[in-house]
């Protein structure tokens, strides 16, 4: 036996343990869980893609079992297990996972609830039409290759990716030492920021004769394209500021939260209706959530949870008690529950193979670099071939040209190899346009197909010239690179999916992404608002029946409509005199028949009391008014400044303290030099110098305004400037109406009892509604109980004495029905 067993070598056992790990450490980082920069995969992403190309699985051929992908992967690429295969084609398929799925996949491929995908031999897959601009051009020598595990086959390194994958597909991964989570984004926004760096790319020429690229952008300017993630499961994210911070750093954490609407599901009660849900939540995990907080009675005012999740999107249907406060559960399932999550985003790729923190320029950097490099590769190939058939084309023609003497020269020679050379020495031809001439078919000969080959030979002389121009010049390299993924956002560019909004999740206001625009809010007796466009209304002739303003209840009726914007702050005064404070925005908007939602779920109002005025206002426009000029039924009157209306909480806050026989009616803003105006229903009218009411604080009552006689009481409030030239209008039950001059009634002091504004008789009705119109009063809005709308140009109304009953501004469809209320409208 021989003593040389093996050669001992000493080593120290913490250098060979730290050598081990670090070996072990990079294959896991560099051959497993990081993706490269320049195609967004990691390795068993792309041997999926790269196996079903080989395959033929193409977006327009038959489905194929997933086992026989698994298969071809696990034996000739990946050799590590099938599930683990399996699971990453499931997520390359499932349309709520992948932005952009990258397989198109046919079976159970699993649910937003957790369901795990049918085993693999009851699946069939095939790549998505998207999948196929990750793969083009791949045959054209544009990547390099490398010898797969045992040797016996080439896998590419990466992926040609005519997409900006890294960004569109996003990555998760947790190597050794260092992880990567990278969200989803929108293809259209990518590619406009792509196209941008593009723009502002230069490339200079080093020793070695390469091109080199760079950019003088800044991830600001990127950030006015690419607005933030867009997620598969929609949802919206916040905080400007942090996205951003993501984008310069490559690290941050970013607000998703679900979108849930309150809506009104009748006998007073509503409920919380779930629509989407933030990226990664299992929706059964959150509905048993929701139920355990619940039961626990942690989550209080729900009355039942459901799920009724179709094909058709998500509806998970939170139904609240009638004495539960809407917003404040909705609050509590954004703080309780993975309705609202936190994406850590930690954008880690290899870069050269060398893993690094990268901000988006960088990412759009690498992705343009790398497409400059496919495109010289692909160029190179396609000019190589297209001088091959150049050069093989030559041969043919010279044939062609000399047919006679190519035929005598090939029936005297005694063999192939014989004709070959001597039309090489003859002709000066090489071996292979002279294998060419010999392989020629006789049809060739035809006058037709010469022409076709002199055709040819032009088309080929065409292209080298125009590959060579593209290769020379890295500014026409760039154009084609920017021309190709503009049709690609033409082919598959869709909608954002993800709201972006710009504040904090808890100064969240969705002011950022509205319009501000005229819009005309409605309010019922029984306490349903809406707000629609005033597109919905269009101008009638005086007299006109009007068309449907809204859908109500026979006990129903529209009690107050107001014009305003949609940033306007709103101020809605109740009978008891409480004041309630939202904002346009959040009134849904509705159609002109909808009934719209009841106020309840707008605002902390509790059961029996009803909005009896409403003001709009916007706090960032400089106004005059510094005081809320009050006026109740019975005639009482108070002034109190606006500045005691600055911070209303969402229970509200006393307004006026009010006799139990009576109730607050009308409100609105005052200079404090303005002269008030009350009218009655009996058709009285007093007008008296503001500067009679001294302004008190909020908890005090008011004095009197009026003195009113029987049954009278006051049904409008308003002011106007001192020595006014304006017009009072003036509306009746029965659609008869008037402007009259405000200087016909003169001035008196406060708490007499007035004197006449109309003449009130039975054909008129009881005056509902009273006006000082501002120079800018276009046109007027009048409803009827039943939910008719008028609207009028001011002009067409005449100007009559206060005596005066007044013309026909609406008619009525059906008995019973009057004008409930109206409002004057400024601009056209």
């Amino acid at each position: 036996m021989s003593d040389n067993i093996g050669k001992l070598e000493q080593v120290d056992l913490s250098v060979e343990a730290q050598k081990a790990y670090l070996d072990y450490a990079m294959s896991v980082i560099v051959s497993r869980a990081l993706p490269d920069i320049r195609d967004g995969l990691k390795p068993v992403h792309r041997r999926i893609l790269f196996a079903m190309n080989e395959l033929g699985l193409g977006p327009s051929s038959k489905f194929k079992k997933s086992a026989t992908i698994v298969g071809e992967v696990m034996g000739k690429y990946h050799p590590h297990g099938d599930m683990a295969i399996y699971d990453t084609l499931v997520r390359l398929a499932q349309d709520f996972s992948m932005r952009y799925p990258l397989i198109h996949g046919q079976g159970n491929f699993g649910s937003m609830d957790g369901d795990s995908a049918a085993a693999m031999r009851y699946t069939e897959a095939k790549l998505a039409a998207i999948a196929g601009e990750m793969l083009r051009d791949i045959d054209k020598e544009t990547v390099d290759f490398i010898p797969n595990f045992d040797a016996t086959i080439q896998e590419p390194v990466y992926l040609p990716s005519l997409l900006p994958n890294l960004l569109l597909a996003g990555a998760e991964g947790i190597a050794v030492g260092m992880a990567t989570k990278i969200p989803p984004h929108n293809l259209g926004e990518v590619i406009d920021a792509a196209i941008f760096l593009i723009d502002k790319t230069v490339a200079t020429k080093d020793e070695n004769g390469k091109f080199n690229l760079s950019a003088d952008v800044t991830v600001d300017e990127l950030i006015e394209y690419v607005k933030g993630p867009d997620f598969p499961t929609g949802g919206a994210i916040y905080d400007i500021n942090e996205i951003k911070n993501v984008y310069r750093t490559g690290r941050g954490k970013i607000i998703i939260r679900g979108i849930a609407e309150i809506e009104d599901i009748g006998n007073g009660k509503s409920a919380i209706i779930i629509r989407e849900i933030p990226y990664q939540v299992n929706k059964s995990m959150l509905v048993a959530k929701i139920a355990d907080l619940a039961k626990e009675k942690r989550l209080e005012g729900i009355s039942d949870l459901r799920d009724e999740s179709d094909r058709h999107g998500i509806r998970v249907v939170v139904e609240l008690k009638r004495d539960a406060t809407p917003k404040k559960v909705l609050n509590n399932l954004f703080k309780l529950t993975t309705l609202q999550t936190q994406f850590p985003a930690n954008m880690v790729a290899l870069v050269e193979d060398v893993p690094k923190t990268v901000n988006l320029k960088i990412i759009l950097e690498e992705y343009v670099k790398h497409r400059f490099s496919v495109v010289t590769r692909r160029s190179e190939f396609e000019l190589r071939e297209a001088q091959a058939r150049m050069h093989i084309l030559d041969g043919l023609l010279i044939a062609v040209n000399n047919i006679d003497a190519v035929i005598k020269l090939i029936r005297e020679s005694e063999s192939a190899d014989a004709a070959r050379q001597r039309l090489m020495e003859q002709f000066k031809l090489s071996e292979l346009q002279a294998t060419a001439i010999l392989d020629m078919q006789l049809r060739r000969l035809a006058a037709l197909e010469r022409e076709k080959l002199e055709e040819e030979w032009k088309i080929v002389k065409e292209l080298i010239d125009y590959l060579n121009s593209i290769l020379g010049d890295p500014i026409k390299m760039l154009s084609v690179i920017k021309g190709e993924i503009e049709k690609l956002k033409e082919k598959f560019s869709d909608e954002r999916r993800t709201r972006v909004y710009k504040s904090k999740v808890d100064e969240f206001s969705e002011e950022d992404l509205i319009q501000n625009e005229p819009t005309v809010i409605t309010i019922t007796q029984t306490g349903y608002v809406k707000r629609q466009s005033m597109s919905s209304f269009k101008t009638q002739h005086r007299g006109g029946k009007g068309v449907s303003g809204m859908t109500t209840k026979e006990d129903d009726a529209i009690e107050h409509i107001l014009y305003s914007e949609t940033h306007d702050f709103v101020l809605f005064y109740t009978n008891t005199g409480k004041v309630y404070q939202t904002r346009v925005f959040e009134i849904p908007e509705s159609s002109r028949v909808a009934k719209g939602q009841a106020i309840v779920n707008l605002i902390d109002m509790p059961a029996g009391e009803t909005i009896k005025s409403v003001l709009t206002y916007n706090p960032t426009q400089k106004a005059a008014n510094k005081f809320v000029l009050m006026a109740t039924k019975k005639g009482e009157v108070k002034k109190t400044s606006l500045e005691e209306f600055k911070n209303i909480r969402k229970s509200g806050i006393l307004a006026i303290k009010i006799q139990s026989n009576d109730e607050l009616s009308f409100v609105d803003f005052t200079t404090g030099e303005n002269e008030v105006i009350l009218v009655t229903k009996n058709g009285k009218i007093i007008s008296f110098s503001e500067d009679q009411i001294r302004a008190t604080g909020r908890s005090s009552m008011g004095v009197r305004g009026i003195k009113l006689v029987g049954d009278d009481e006051v049904v409008a409030a308003d002011v106007m400037e001192k020595n006014s030239v304006k017009n009072l209008l003036v509306v009746t039950a029965n659609g008869i109406g008037k402007k009259t001059k405000v200087s016909e009634f003169k001035n008196q002091n406060r708490g007499g009892q007035g004197i006449k504004v109309a003449n009130i008789s039975d054909k008129t009705g009881k005056i509902v509604f009273s006006n000082v119109l501002s120079e800018a009063a276009k046109e007027v809005i009048i409803t009827s109980l039943k939910g008719l709308i008028v609207k009028l140009d001011l002009n067409s109304i005449p100007l009559l004495s206060r005596n005066a009953q007044g013309v026909i501004l609406m008619r009525f469809k059906t008995t019973g029905d009057h004008v409930a209320t109206a409002t004057a409208v400024e601009g056209e």
